[in-house]
């Protein structure tokens, strides 16, 4: 029985293996066009499941806040919410959801973005929510003075209340970061929001919510004729705005390595973050240090998994990306960081960590990757690929995210093949080039007790 299920295991693999290795045959199709008010949109039709979702990205996020107006992104996530002239308050979640559909909103360092996933018949339903919040959203006392408490409870409720996250949102940027467009919070302070005016937010709103700094993504059972219909009758009378100034996030040329402690009272279990700069984004290290942090991090053969976690017992559990902890590899932007985020036993030390991750990155630094395990991560790679695909709200963040940041919606399929390329002599220099301790900064996350009141 065992050889049986060897020999079978063994040939599912070269059977997976053989089919993973086809890039170019993963393909979604797509129309990209402009309104003429300049609000880009992404049409791709897929009718095997009667599901549509629609994806609305504007480029606005925290890192176009200006000083003394910190949060405003993330507030503005919030106000979307509170009505507007034909759907009152309470109307868009109610009328989604009673619909049989979901929705949400997000806010990052670059984009703030919203999306319904609907029945594909409601498809109009999702279209005309999203227009009318873009045409006249309810800015008044009364709907500030209720998002401004609704964001300080959140503050309270889902960081400042909980384990690492303020040293994630709050103290990891100003480490990491020098230029104050990166390094401040995301969040906000309670002093900016207690600021902010109603004539502050009408100014972020008519600046940074026009079509022309907008892009419509419907990923789903749809007919293009008819959704272009509706996309113009919604959207294409709305007025574009000048184009918003774009802010200067260059950091200093010259990179100080800095170490800070942050004693956490919510914590139990230790935890240290690092973080080197990366290179600009579609660019060959770009490419390489992707493919560099799937064989560090990725799945269950992982250098840490197999090393850290399994070998020496000394990380319970980690995160890493290219833009961790607000992006990935697809919403990079540079200035951005390399970044890896570890929960360890706390039998070791926070510089015992930081010396066990140097040593997995300085093997890689010293001996190319072998063609088996290079091959192991580029399956993992493509598989995963493959499941985010299936899902309609992910295709359509995708094509909208790749166009914002690329100009390129079909970068959605075509960039795998790039990644797949990445050779072993890449990996190495790019590893070498940017995983350095001269370009590390570290915060290391100090479980302490409560204060006593």
């Amino acid at each position: 029985m065992l050889n049986d299920m060897k020999t079978l295991w063994l040939s599912l693999a070269a059977i997976t293996a053989a089919m993973l290795a086809q890039g170019a045959d993963m393909k979604v199709p797509f129309e990209k066009y402009k309104l003429k008010n300049g609000m880009r949109v992404i049409l791709s039709q897929d009718n095997s499941v009667p599901v549509v979702a629609v994806y609305m990205i504007y480029d606005v996020g925290s890192r176009s806040e200006e000083k003394g107006r910190t949060g405003f992104a993330h507030l503005f996530e919030h106000m979307m919410f509170q009505g507007s002239a034909n759907a009152p308050k309470g109307t868009h979640f109610q009328t989604v959801e009673a619909n049989g559909g979901s929705l949400n909103g997000s806010t990052h360092p670059d984009f703030t973005d919203y999306y319904e996933v609907l029945p594909s018949n409601k498809l109009a339903v999702g279209l005309w929510l999203e227009s009318d919040r873009m045409r006249s959203l309810a800015i008044t006392d009364a709907n500030l003075t209720n998002q401004k408490e609704a964001v300080k409870e959140e503050r309270r409720l889902s960081f400042d209340n909980r384990p690492y996250n303020t040293a994630i949102i709050d103290t990891w940027p100003q480490l990491a970061f020098q230029n104050w467009q990166s390094s401040h919070s995301l969040i906000g302070s309670y002093e900016d929001l207690n600021a902010a005016s109603v004539d502050d937010v009408a100014k972020f709103f008519k600046t940074y919510y026009a079509p022309n700094n907008a892009i419509l993504s419907i990923c789903g059972d749809i007919k293009i004729p008819e959704a272009k219909k509706w996309i113009e009758t919604y959207f294409g009378d709305i007025p574009s705005q000048p184009q918003p100034k774009r802010p200067d996030l260059t950091e200093p040329e010259k990179f100080t390595p800095r170490t800070e402690v942050y004693k956490d009272a919510m914590a139990r279990v230790p935890a240290v973050i690092m973080g080197w700069p990366g290179p600009p984004r579609r660019s060959p290290d770009f490419n390489a240090l992707l493919m560099a942090d799937v064989l560090f991090t990725a799945g269950e053969s992982s250098r840490f998994q197999q090393n850290l976690v399994k070998g020496k017992q000394s990380v319970l559990n980690y995160e890493a990306n290219l833009g961790w902890p607000f992006a990935s590899g697809a919403d990079y932007k540079a200035p951005a960081l390399y970044a890896m985020n570890m929960l360890y036993n706390p039998r070791f030390t926070a510089k015992d960590i930081v010396a066990q991750v140097d040593e997995e990155i300085a093997k890689l630094q010293k001996a190319p990757v072998d063609k088996a395990e290079l091959d192991r991560a580029r399956i993992f790679l493509r598989a995963s690929r493959i499941k985010e695909l299936q899902s309609s709200l992910t295709r359509a963040t995708l094509l909208a995210q790749y166009e914002m940041f690329d100009g390129n919606p079909g970068l959605i399929t075509s960039e795998l093949d790039t990644f797949l390329a990445v050779t072993p002599e890449q990996i190495q220099a790019a590893v070498k080039k940017y995983l350095v301790p001269d370009k590390r900064s570290v915060l290391e996350i100090a479980p302490a007790p409560k204060e006593k009141k």
